[in-house]
């Protein structure tokens, strides 16, 4: 039975429109065709082998050394995956990526020779909804299709493929200087069959796609090749046809192994896209804030009143929450959920998140949009009416609402970009009713969420429990770093660029400019 990996063993490829896991034994046990929500036809990271994956690795003939990867890798600062495996008979290296869509959805994977003779195996176990179908497996014209009401997955690949019992496998031989490429495509099932791909051609493509993209990025400081990094993730995380950015491209891992705290990411937080934006605009990405931009404004519509925490990636709002109980989770951890009923709750917080990004994408250059102008003064309007009301806050609370200091604080910052783009001429209207708004909103922060005795703020009105996202209030502005207790009350009005790396600066309207690395 294949052995349970860590999180961390797995890398990420995707196409801008989903994702898939490829952990370090060569197996990929996630992925979801054709977009990030839809259901996953390999599973096995929720489950066993039996929901679905596809491992391609030296043959277990190849001896014990050929079981995990001894190098791995991307190729220089794009998305495709090198894995690199040394056997007694040789060595091979394994390259995965999906190439940015033009067409049918792929996933290629090419077994290239470096030494030696080594002997390979490719096994799949196609099992689409979630590893809940198991697909009519045939052959069509000499490829391999496996079908299941409206999937249809075609596997094409130069070595002869054997199915049996749900599972499509192939036994072959890579000799120094070969290549073997296996390209896996989506279509749904009542349409023809995808083209025949080209894989060499598509790493080209894929490798000058990234490249093009990186070079976008004006960031040149520090840890530059992490930040690089990061960046690659988070654009491979934006579901390009719509601009949404997906929190995570999974769902159901656990926030502790066994727990029941099990949830679905798969969708367009507004906090955590507004944070992602802020970090590609401070690398000098704009092209992805004017997409969310125009994301934002089809997903909250004409019903800004309603705003809801999250929206699904083309701007769904029905993510009703549902169980799968056949997949056992996570090393146990169950159940395992798609769906999000999240979705109805009362965040506060998410106004300053959002308009933060939209006074970030001003300040970086992006052009004045009149909708989203208006979206705005829609948004603080809705504010102002129930910032004094409980919410669920950033921690997605299930139980009774309470008033907690970071909602408190992001409503302060709606309120303080806001005074200032309308003092920049960016909006429409009079700042002065909000200026009072935000004195009145710094000073109840201040005396009902904090704790003189600890000298500490706290999760939420009158409660006793700490809460890490306090840690944001010098972040954003609200009060500097070094901030006494005697001085709390200052109002900070000089806001912080997110984004800004490695260090960033926080103004107060007394004090001289505070630095923090």
């Amino acid at each position: 039975m294949k052995r349970l990996p860590r999180i961390e063993q797995y890398g990420l490829i995707g196409d801008m429109q989903t994702s898939a896991h490829v952990c370090d034994d060569g197996s990929i046990d996630w992925l979801c065709l054709p977009r990030f929500d839809s259901p996953a036809v390999f599973a096995s990271l929720l489950g066993t082998q039996k929901h679905g994956t596809w491992q391609i690795a030296p043959a277990p003939s190849a001896g014990r050394d050929a079981e995990a990867v001894a190098e791995r890798r991307y190729r220089g600062d794009s998305l495709v995956l090198e894995s690199v495996w040394r056997t007694q008979a040789g060595s091979v290296r394994v390259l995965d990526f999906m190439p940015p869509r033009d067409g049918a959805p792929q996933v290629i994977r090419i077994v290239e020779g470096l030494a030696g003779e080594v002997s390979m195996v490719s096994v799949m176990h196609p099992r689409p909804g979630y590893g809940s179908v198991s697909p009519w497996i045939h052959e069509v014209g000499g490829r391999t299709v496996a079908e299941a009401g409206a999937d249809a997955l075609w596997l094409d690949t130069c070595v002869p493929q054997v199915a049996k019992d749900g599972v499509i496998a192939s036994a072959f031989t890579v000799r120094a200087g070969q290549g073997v490429a296996f390209v896996l495509s989506w279509c749904p099932s009542h349409t023809a069959a995808p083209d025949v791909p080209d894989a060499e051609g598509a790493l080209v493509e894929t490798l000058a796609f990234w490249q093009d993209w990186t070079q976008e990025g004006t960031y040149d400081g520090p840890y530059r090749e992490a930040v690089v990094r990061s960046s690659i993730v988070l654009k491979a995380m934006t579901y390009g046809p719509s601009g949404g950015i997906v929190a995570a491209p999974t769902t159901s891992l656990p926030e502790e192994i066994g727990g029941g705290r099990n949830w679905d990411y798969r969708f367009t937080w507004l906090r955590d896209a507004s944070t992602t934006l802020a970090a590609l605009l401070g690398t000098g990405y704009r092209e992805e804030a004017e997409a969310w931009r125009r994301w934002l404004l089809r997903a909250v519509a004409g019903d800004p009143e309603n705003l809801q925490i999250m929206y699904g990636i083309t701007g769904e709002r029905d993510l009703r929450e549902r169980e799968l109980p056949w997949l056992p989770g996570y090393e146990d951890s169950a159940p395992v959920r798609v769906g999000n009923g999240a979705a109805d709750q009362l965040q506060l917080d998410v106004y300053g998140e959002v308009i933060e990004t939209l006074y970030l994408a001003h300040q970086s250059g992006v052009a004045h949009c009149f909708d989203t102008a208006i979206l705005h003064q829609r948004l603080i309007e809705h504010l102002v009416q129930r910032w004094q009301e409980p919410d669920e806050g950033i921690w997605e609370i299930r139980g009774a609402r309470r008033h907690f200091v970071h909602s408190k604080v992001m409503a302060w910052v709606a309120v303080d970009r806001t005074i200032r783009l309308a003092e920049a001429g960016a909006l429409a209207m009079d700042p002065s009713p909000l200026i009072e708004l935000r004195e009145t909103i710094h000073h109840e922060v201040c005396t009902q969420g904090y704790d003189p005795v600890r000298n500490t703020f706290t999760q939420s009105y009158g409660s006793q429990e700490l809460d890490a996202a306090t840690l944001l209030i010098p972040r954003v502005g609200f009060l500097p770093p070094d901030d006494p207790v005697t001085n709390r009350g200052v109002p900070a009005h000089e806001p912080v660029r997110r984004g800004q790396l490695p260090a960033y600066r926080v103004h107060c309207a007394d004090d001289a400019p505070r630095r923090r690395a």
